[in-house]
């Protein structure tokens, strides 16, 4: 029995447009899927919350409060809230909710938590509106609410009376929302668990018009921006003639995004405050004529950022043009130095003095672009103090309450239509293109499309950052691991997580960080500090294993037998039991014991779940081809199978591309590489042939997935890349270490 808590919205809403109906939205706010086609559109929609309604037809609409960018939640939502309603799926639609705080709480999508933090809510609003029409049912029939059963969209009785959720919609909108609904059963799930294809597939591969890009409004003008070549610079001076005058460009000016003294957002991150803005009839036109803008710009000096919310505090930003030379170096320093520890379990210094052999290496990886395939795009529509917001953004709170504060606008003013993102994973989660196109709107008092050229997208920042790592390991003179130190450095982060793995499973531990001052923007990339520690840690355990003369996996599962058995310390954030679990299953998958082709393996914890990942390949004309990848994954409850198969076939096929290839580099602040010409992405031809999914099956509370079989993968690869060529590799892109070592 669980208490509801979607509120009382049990009333109807209805407009006629063209045949059509628009709940709770205005029409240019609306869905694709209704505005394009509102001839077909049901005459009236039947509320029972926020997030559901029910048609006279019998069709279900559910709408989806998180924004999608391919994670599949315009699928998987619906299937959660349509398994507690006992819809007939074909009957199932969906379609992307607005931004309404009071209705859907947090909209934000990242951290892999989307379906962990909504699935009680849409069980609630399908058990609820469930209730609601058996309630209805129950009264029309005058037999008592326990003897109406619900099946396929179909509400029935003993005596033979039965009516279709369409039937009674309209009554059942008007009865009072329950205080208590109860569960399902998770052995009674007949969607929840099953492969459900794409609710949108048709529009996604029409090229249905469905992005932040896409978007086009009556009297809209385009919009670039040009910022500073390099980070640690800013305006100093323009001149609008030398563009004014170019075909298409409407207008030529300045903009600041954020004020000084604004206390920033965690997600406010920006290096280039100040941007010239070339405004005009097309994007294309535009682009060409920002080349030919004349400019000058000023080295910035010492800054200090004030943020607020969850990570409050303040952040020095040193002056400078940077290279990454230099990162290198500082990193190496600070490496060189005594830092405060993060953790001491035992006594690790005397284990490793008194250790008869001791492991040492050091793992490095570069910035990283996400290179989202739509580039950075917003629209905004300014009309005074009324706002009109649309693009695409995992977290439009951010985008709101930024946006309300840089205008002076009451946040009651502006109002936010989510589109489906063309990628994110963290690039996304920023304000900043967002106020730039509200800044532009209000100054050209006009509907406004800003659109980032490829070039403007990987050179304005929110890379990944740049780390490094020390490990070393301590064996005695019977083999055993007797110690270990993990001593973790980065800029403008250290990517340290002292409480995981392997501490708890070994008696003399030591966890050090430090971060570096930077200038250069980073921020959320898939499995943010994950994606290194995972390839240094597991590739470090690899060696361990070779020195003990232990099988990789082996190795692994002894010390998670330890850790669970008697752990060492109490902070220990990882279950071992799940970890070893997702090892023993890629074990079986991958035909590990009774293979004798080369593979390499690597498992890692984060984002609430586990995963592990065996590659086999070969090195053919100095390229490594991959024959196979396994993955085993334990994210509790699955709710869509293909999806989630598909979800970890991209996390593993994106590490590879980012292990082999991705690499950002600096030379006086300026980013080497500023298009895909040179920054090279995983291509067909160097995917796997296969990638082959499987899932720990324990019912338990779904957890994280869009990211755990991202990290795992990168060590996987230079495991494997070791058993192909006979050598470790320490430095990210790994082709490139290869190449030169």
């Amino acid at each position: 029995m669980f208490k509801t808590s979607i509120g009382r919205r049990s009333f109807l809403k209805a407009s006629a447009a063209g045949g059509g109906l628009m709940i709770n939205f205005s029409l240019f706010a609306a869905p694709q899927s209704l505005a394009k086609d509102a001839v077909n559109a049901p005459d009236h929609w039947f509320e029972f919350n926020a997030f559901l309604s029910i048609d006279p037809s019998g069709a279900v609409l559910v709408r989806v409060q998180n924004p999608e960018f391919g994670q599949g939640l315009m699928t998987s939502f619906p299937m959660i809230a349509a398994e507690e309603l006992d819809a007939d799926w074909k009957d199932v639609r969906t379609e992307m909710a607005p931004f309404v705080l009071k209705d859907y709480n947090f909209q934000f999508s990242g951290g892999s938590r989307s379906i962990n933090n909504n699935f009680d809510t849409l069980r609630m609003a399908g058990a609820s509106a469930r209730h609601m029409l058996r309630s209805a049912a129950a009264k029309a029939w005058g037999v008592p609410l326990e003897a109406v059963e619900t099946a396929a969209g179909v509400l029935s009785h003993p005596s033979g009376k039965r009516a279709s959720y369409g039937d009674m919609a309209a009554a059942a909108a008007m009865e009072s929302v329950p205080k208590e609904v109860v569960f399902k059963n998770a052995a009674n799930y007949s969607i929840i668990g099953s492969s459900r294809k794409n609710l949108l597939g048709n529009e996604l591969v029409t090229g249905q018009p469905m992005f932040g890009i896409d978007q086009r409004v009556k009297g809209m003008m385009h919009a670039v921006i040009v910022h500073p070549p390099a980070f640690g610079l800013t305006l100093d001076s323009f001149d609008a003639n030398s563009v004014s005058k170019l075909p298409g460009v409407r207008d030529v000016f300045a903009i600041k995004t954020y004020l000084d003294g604004y206390v920033q957002n965690y997600f406010d991150t920006n290096a280039f405050l100040e941007l010239v803005v070339l405004v005009g009839d097309s994007t294309w036109q535009l682009m060409k004529a920002k080349k030919q803008l004349v400019a000058t710009w000023k080295e910035l000096p010492d800054t200090v950022v004030e943020f607020g919310g969850f990570r409050s505090g303040k952040r020095f930003v040193p002056a400078g043009l940077e290279s990454t030379e230099g990162h290198n170096a500082a990193m190496g320093n600070l490496l060189a130095s005594k830092l405060e520890p993060a953790r001491r379990d035992g006594n690790p210094e005397q284990a490793f003095a008194d250790a008869a052999k001791v492991i040492e290496r050091t793992y490095h990886a570069p910035y990283l672009a996400h290179n989202c395939m739509e580039p950075m795009n917003f629209f905004a529509d300014v009309q005074g103090d009324k706002v009109h917001l649309s693009g695409p953004h995992q977290g439009p709170q951010f985008v709101h309450d930024t946006v309300a504060q840089r205008l002076g606008i009451s946040k009651d003013n502006i109002t936010f239509n989510m589109t489906r993102m063309g990628g994110g994973f963290g690039r996304r989660a920023y304000p900043h293109f967002a106020v730039e196109a509200a800044l532009i709107s209000q100054h050209v008092k006009k509907p406004v499309l800003l659109t980032y050229s490829r070039e403007d997208d990987m050179t304005t920042g929110i890379y990944r950052p740049t780390y490094r790592v020390l490990l070393r390991a301590a064996l005695d003179a019977n083999n055993q691991l007797t110690a270990y130190h993990v001593k973790a450095v980065g800029a403008p982060e250290a990517p340290l997580f002292a409480n995981r793995f392997p501490a708890g499973a070994v008696d003399n531990y030591l966890a050090e960080g430090a971060a570096l001052d930077s200038n250069v923007t980073t921020g959320a990339f898939r499995a943010p500090r994950s994606n290194f520690m995972a390839a240094a840690e597991q590739s470090f355990l690899d060696e361990i294993a070779e020195a003990m003369g232990q099988d990789p996996i082996d190795l692994r599962l002894e010390l998670l037998s330890r850790a669970k058995a008697s752990p060492v310390g109490e902070k220990n954030d990882y279950d071992a039991d799940r970890y070893a679990g997702v090892l023993k299953l890629v074990r079986e998958k991958s035909g590990w014991d009774s293979s004798s082709k080369k593979m390499g393996v690597a498992a890692y914890f984060c984002h609430a779940s586990y995963a592990a990942t065996v590659i086999d390949l070969d090195m053919v004309d100095g390229k490594p081809v991959f024959n196979k990848v396994v993955s085993a994954v334990d994210c509790g409850t699955v709710v869509n199978h293909d999806a989630a198969v598909s979800m970890a076939q991209g996390g593993v096929v994106d590490a590879i591309g980012n292990a082999l290839f991705g690499e950002m580099t600096f030379v006086d602040g300026q980013p080497q590489h500023q298009n895909l010409d040179t920054y090279r992405m995983i291509r067909m031809s160097d995917a796997p042939y296969e990638v082959d999914v499987h899932f720990v099956d324990n019912g338990i509370y779904p957890t994280g997935l869009g990211e755990p079989p991202f990290p795992p993968t990168f060590a996987a690869v230079a495991n494997a890349l070791y058993k192909a060529t006979g050598k470790r590799l320490y430095k990210q892109p790994f082709l490139k270490e290869l190449a030169t070592s």
